[in-house]
């Protein structure tokens, strides 16, 4: 895990945590212009309780890798744009006191800010900042080593399982065996059914014949009789 005196010192591992922007907002309050995107320097300086000159040092130092980050000088036109627009956006008696630079504004954005916090030894909010990071990292880094372990405890039971069905599979065959010979002996024990009801049926008809035999005898007792002396 990185520390803290790594990541003042090593720009790779600043790099991976410029996504992380929220950190800032997390140890402190963040008062931006009215566009809601930009700072200047003094506002930078009032969030890390340093004064300008603090800021503007590490400004000069890291010039190139801060304007990587979203830091902008506006001069001639553009500033002019950007102060009518600023203007513009503050509205009512606070545009009076909106404070416009001369020739030159230098604007930080929230990417920068938090780029700055990690170059900013001085500071003890740019210090609070650079801990929620490394704490946030940590924490994601056991995350990461959690769902590790339990991923390989998962692909243990899955070659366990795997090895199971091997197993298996001999077993499903032979029960299939058995069941095909048991659907074929159903079939046989069908047929002999079937067969046994046309009998029993041709059986029903000859017991309703004799039955009538016997009511008629019974009505005439010497119809036998008859017949035989004719």
């Amino acid at each position: 895990m990185p520390t803290e005196v790594a990541l003042l010192e090593s720009r790779a591992l600043r790099v991976e945590q410029m996504g992380r922007v929220d950190a800032l907002d997390k140890v402190k309050c963040l008062v931006m212009l009215p566009d809601g995107i930009h700072l200047r320097t003094e506002d930078v300086a009032r969030y890390f309780e340093v004064s300008t000159e603090v800021v503007k040092k590490v400004t000069q130092r890291h010039r190139a890798e801060l304007e990587e980050n979203g830091l902008r000088t506006l001069r001639g036109s553009e500033l002019e744009v950007f102060h009518r627009d600023m203007v513009s956006l503050w509205g009512g008696e606070g545009a009076e006191s909106y404070p416009q630079a001369v020739t030159q504004l230098r604007l930080f954005t929230r990417r920068t800010v938090l780029n700055v916090a990690m170059l900013l030894r001085d500071s003890d909010v740019a210090r609070c900042v650079r801990t929620y990071l490394l704490d946030a990292e940590q924490d994601l880094r056991a995350g990461y080593a959690s769902l590790e372990h339990r991923v390989t405890r998962v692909e243990s039971h899955l070659a366990g399982v795997g090895t199971a069905l091997q197993e298996l599979g001999p077993v499903l065959n032979r029960m299939s065996h058995r069941l095909d010979s048991l659907d074929r002996r159903l079939e046989a024990t069908h047929q002999v059914v079937g067969a046994m009801s046309v009998r029993l049926s041709g059986v029903s008809e000859d017991i309703g014949r004799l039955d009538d035999r016997m009511d008629a005898l019974a009505r005439d007792p010497k119809e036998p009789n008859r017949r035989n002396q004719r």
